[in-house]
């Protein structure tokens, strides 16, 4: 293989005995007589081998050895040394030197140790080089995979509004009911200083939250007048219905939890289970309020949309009963403001 050898020693027969037996190995030899010639040379070449001798007038090798190592660290080092002088050659390879040879040399015993540096060297680099790939291979694949989980998620959240908008027209919502309340739900959340990836799974438990009711037949669901008490029996059990349907989808089971509980009142008279307190989850005591909100400032086929202040006075009046009377008091901390700019239109 070809490369390029500095040899720098005062002696002028060890650099010629140095360059011919090197140069015969297809080896390019750039000889120097001192320190400072053979950091020059340096300086102005790509040096793949340097061979220093130790003891010079003037700078040492071990000089040469730290100076070169700062300016080309990838530079393999042979120090020259001899017999008495073998601490400081050991010492060298402490400073960043891969070997050294002792004088007197046979030419032999050069070129193996320079072809041996020259090996190591070639590994370092190498190594390097496929590190360096493998990592930028890495990061190109988690971008894509990131890219593709992306994609996944948006294809997810395409599919759950559209499923939720299906059920909000099956009802003839205004607008899509689900939709408005998982925002609220969300600014409530938030305002109580709820984070990732909690946030998440009250999103999608407040987008899905009526997903039960596909279990509900029209006659009941769309009946105009009051349900019999056996027709309230079955819209109960939307809750449940929901549950069943998503608690087996690994993402949404989170969901699921939100949504078997969200009919739950703070007091224990909700369904399906009757818990009562801080037995039913944070996320659904939250959007047992936001849905009252949404109720309440909605146009319904029966009525039109009651005054903001209406809706805030009933709140009240559920604090403690209804509603957890801890979230009643965030949700009253929280502007006018917010809440139309989270509804995307004004209250009357």
């Amino acid at each position: 293989m070809s490369a390029n050898l500095l040899i720098v020693d005062d002696e002028q027969m060890i650099r010629d005995l140095l360059c011919i037996t090197l140069t015969r190995e297809n080896y390019t030899c750039f000889p120097c007589s001192n320190a400072d010639e053979g950091l020059e040379m340096i300086k102005d070449l790509e040096i793949d081998l340097a061979l220093l001798d130790v003891m010079m007038p003037g700078s040492s090798g071990l000089e040469l050895l730290k100076e070169l190592k700062k300016i080309s660290p990838d530079t393999a080092v042979l120090m020259i040394t001899a017999l008495s002088d073998m601490e400081t050659a050991l010492s060298s390879i402490h400073l960043g030197a891969d070997d050294y040879i002792t004088k007197p040399f046979s030419v032999d015993n050069v070129v193996m140790k320079a072809n041996n540096a020259l090996e190591k060297r070639r590994l370092i680099i190498e190594n390097r080089k496929y590190q360096n790939e493998l990592e930028v291979k890495v990061l190109e694949q988690t971008r894509v995979i990131r890219a593709a989980m992306e994609e996944i998620n948006l294809s997810y959240e395409s599919t759950l509004s559209a499923l939720v908008r299906s059920l909000d027209a099956r009802e003839s919502e205004v607008g899509s009911h689900s939709e408005r309340v998982m925002n609220y739900t969300l600014l409530l959340a938030r305002h109580m200083g709820i984070s990732e990836p909690d946030l998440s799974i009250i999103a999608k438990g407040a987008l899905l939250h009526d997903i039960g009711k596909i279990g509900v037949s029209d006659n009941i669901l769309l009946k105009p007048g009051k349900l019999t008490d056996d027709e309230w029996i079955e819209m109960k059990k939307h809750p449940q219905i929901g549950h069943d349907i998503l608690s087996d989808i690994k993402f949404l089971k989170g969901a699921s939890e939100f949504i078997l509980a969200h009919h739950e009142r703070f007091d224990g008279k909700g369904y399906p289970n009757g818990l009562k307190g801080t037995d039913i989850p944070l996320s659904a005591r939250i959007f047992a309020l936001v849905d009252t909100l949404d109720a309440m400032t909605s146009d319904r086929p029966y009525r039109k949309a009651l005054p903001y202040a209406t809706m805030v006075e009933e709140i009240k009046r559920c604090r403690g009963s209804q509603f957890d009377p801890a979230i009643v008091d965030e949700f009253i901390a929280i502007k006018r403001e917010q809440w139309e700019e989270v509804a995307g239109h004004l209250f009357i």
